[in-house]
Formats: C-alpha cells, structure tokens, sequence
C-alpha cells in the first residue's frame, strides 16, 4: 500500500517588534523555521511595542486579532517569534482558543526530529526537559481546572494537591535531566579521549562553522572529494535548516602530504535557545579546539550580516574566542559576483567550484602550515624506513644519492624536524 503524504499544519507566524533593526528578517526566519517543521504559514501578524504587555506578550487589541483569525480561518496553532513566560502562553491559549508554541519550542521540536546519534538526542531532550521546568505549573493548573471545575471556588484542598503534583513533576524532571546529563557526560568523554588521540597525532585541526544552511556541509563534502582519504566519507547535505546536528571529523591530505583534521559543526540560527547551545557545547568543542575556524556565509542571502552577527555571538557565548578565522561567503554562483575572490581572510566562493576549493585550501595552508621548515636530511641505506616514512608523509622536494646515503630536501614540522635531528646536513 502507498504511503500518503500529511499535508503541512497551517499556522498563524506572529512577532513583536521592540526596536530590533533586524526585525523583519528575525520574521522571514521564523517562517523559515516553521516550513523545517513541516507546517506552513497561513496568517502572519505583527505588533510593534516598546516593550511586550507581561500578561499576553502581545497587546489587548492584537490578542483580539489572533483571536479573530483562529476563529475565521478555522487555525489552532499560534507560533510566536519570542520565547514566552508560562503565563503568557497560558493567557494567550485562554484568550484566542489556540495552541501557543514559541520561538524555542519549535526549535527544540526541530532538533528533536533531525536529532540521529545517540549523543544529538540526549543533548536535545535536556534542552527540552529545562524548557519544561518553568513551564510546568501551566499542565499543573490545567489539571487543577479539571478537579475543581472552571472559575470554581473553594479548591483549597485540591489546590493543595496539586502543588504537591508539581514539586514531584519537577523533582522528576530535575532526576530525568541529572540522568540524561550522566549519560552524555560518558560520550562526552569518549569523544574527547577521540579528540585528544587525534591532538597527539599532531594534525592541525580545522573547523567550519556558521549559520544553518550556509553550506558547510557542502564545503566539506567538496574537500572530502578533492582531498579526502576516502572519497565515501561525504556527510548528508540538503538544503534545508539544521539538516544535520552531528558534528562530523574528516582527514584531509593534500598533495604535497600535509595532513589536516576538518569538522563540520551544527549550524546556527538567531535567538538559539540558551539551554540548547548548554547542551550541545560537547559537540561544539570541535569548534572550541580547533586551531582554525572557517565561517561559511550565504554570500547570496541579504542578511547575510546579521547572519555573520548571529555566528559570532554564538561563538562568544560558547566561549570560542581568540582563534584564527577565514570568513568564506559561499553560494556566490547565485549571485553576479566574480569568484573565487581573495582579500586577506576573506573568500568569494562556490563549494560547487573546483578553483574556489583550492583557494580555500591555500588560504587554510597558510594558516596552518606556519611551522613548517625545510631542512636537508642524509639517511643511511641501512635505514630505508626512516626514508619510506618521510616519502609517505612529507613533502620531499629533492632527492639525490651519495655514496654515505641518501640525501633528500624535505619540509617538515618543527617537532618532525628535531626527530630527525641527528640526520641533518644543511
């Protein structure tokens, strides 16, 4: 039997704007966010105010509004551009007859059903179960509604009941959450003894970052082809927002056999949930350890600015600081733009483009390949291994035979080169 398709969930997108100058793409985004949830946006519905009414986020006669579409056009669900407080979902839900799902539950939502390893969807349920905590009395009242009957008096036993319902509601939470956090902690670890395993290997590391969808996983998949060990190793790339959680870590070898480690990291989006970047620093430590970060930017989106914005406030909250970084606008094959163009730690680019690659690559060779010396060596022909190892994984740019041995010209790293001290002749 066929499989039917289920038709997208209609929605009524509404915002509140205080003054933000990015405003209107925060909106843009929002429906973008919705259409990865696999629903579709039926109503859009603004209010600008100094600040949000503390009851209903949204003012008197723009709650009247929603009211009145959820009505007419028969919609049950209201999805705002902000995280609300508990009671503003409540008073909202009470006063338009519709579901309310904020700005961080669909992104948690989303998370969620993109979420794939073992370690992505831990990380996920523990952002959704800190959500929960503040926002428990509101399934706590509406069970109370249920007991003591709406707008009933006299519930003082019930109500008392009920708070007890709360305090175990979150203390199970609180032991979800503790347990949950136990486990990640144990593929935290796991993934960092891989991580420092890697660091002795003494591979310079390589991260790309950015905003969700900007085209870091093609980027990597566009250097795996070229360089990588093993062309099989591509990562899923689609365009959509947050098509992957996973970070993912690929070997590069480049022709001359310098070797670097490439991560591709989750993507970011504006306003990203506070206990969402928490839970998923593991998985960006990546970032935080890399000796060289690539920020990939949507060189053909508009807000492309404050996307760049957004990726650095990320950063900063997640304490990655003080590390070199490329800022590569890719997609320019969408634009009029000439590519690959290079000024200084900058790059118009195509991941889809062979050339642009390899002006990523020399800019990235530059970066960190800094503590590279050539050095002249004399190996003994009792000691072909010494020189099978270096013709394997060093650059040799002469060679020549003597009668003591033989003697090549070869790049090594500082730390290769005092290994091979004793052999040295120039």
């Amino acid at each position: 039997m066929a499989e039917t398709a289920v038709a997208p969930k209609a929605v009524i997108i509404a915002g509140l704007n205080t003054g933000d100058r990015n405003f209107d793409y925060s909106m843009e985004e929002l429906a973008n966010l919705v259409a990865a949830n696999h629903m579709i946006v039926k109503e859009e519905v603004r209010q600008k105010l100094d600040r949000p009414h503390p009851g209903t986020y949204f003012g008197k006669g723009k709650v009247a509004e929603l009211a009145t579409i959820v009505a007419s056009e028969d919609l049950t669900t209201i999805v705002t551009n902000d995280e609300l407080t508990a009671s503003q979902i409540r008073n909202l839900e009470r006063e338009t007859k519709a579901s309310v799902l904020d700005r961080t539950a669909l992104i948690l939502d989303i998370f969620a059903n993109r979420a794939q390893t073992r370690e992505a969807k831990l990380q996920v349920q523990i952002a959704q179960l800190q959500y929960q905590l503040p926002r428990l009395h509101t399934s706590v009242n509406q069970r109370l509604d249920q007991q003591t009957g709406a707008g009933g008096g006299g519930g003082f036993t019930n109500r008392g009941a009920g708070e007890t319902q709360l305090e175990m509601d979150r203390r199970t939470i609180n032991n979800q959450i503790k347990h949950l956090k136990a486990e990640l902690a144990e593929i935290t670890k796991a993934a960092t003894t891989q991580r420092t395993q890697r660091e002795k290997n003494g591979l310079p590391t390589v991260a790309l970052v950015g905003y969700t969808n900007a085209g870091k996983s093609t980027t990597m998949n566009g250097l795996v082809r070229k360089f990588g060990a093993n062309e099989d190793k591509q990562v899923f790339e689609k365009n959509m927002l947050f098509a992957t959680l996973d970070t993912s870590v690929r070997q590069i070898t480049l022709p001359d056999q310098k070797q670097f480690l490439l991560s591709d990291t989750v993507g970011f989006v504006s306003k990203l949930p506070h206990n969402l970047i928490e839970a998923f620093r593991s998985t960006l430590a990546e970032a935080a350890n890399a000796d060289l970060l690539i920020q990939v930017v949507d060189f053909a989106d508009p807000n492309s600015e404050a996307m760049m914005t957004t990726t650095n406030e990320t950063l900063a909250a997640i304490g990655v600081t003080d590390i070199p970084m490329i800022v590569a606008f890719n997609k320019a094959d969408l634009t009029d733009a000439n590519y690959p163009v290079r000024e200084g730690m900058q790059l118009i680019y195509s991941a889809k483009d062979d050339a642009s690659l390899d002006e990523l690559i020399a800019i990235i060779r530059e970066q960190i390949f800094q503590n590279y010396q050539t050095v002249t060596l004399l190996i003994p022909f009792d000691q072909g291994n010494i020189l099978n190892f270096l013709n394997e994984k060093a650059h040799i740019l002469a060679t020549d035979y003597v009668a003591e041995g033989t003697k090549i010209t070869v790049e090594l790293t500082d730390e290769s080169a005092k290994r091979f001290e004793k052999y040295r002749i120039d």
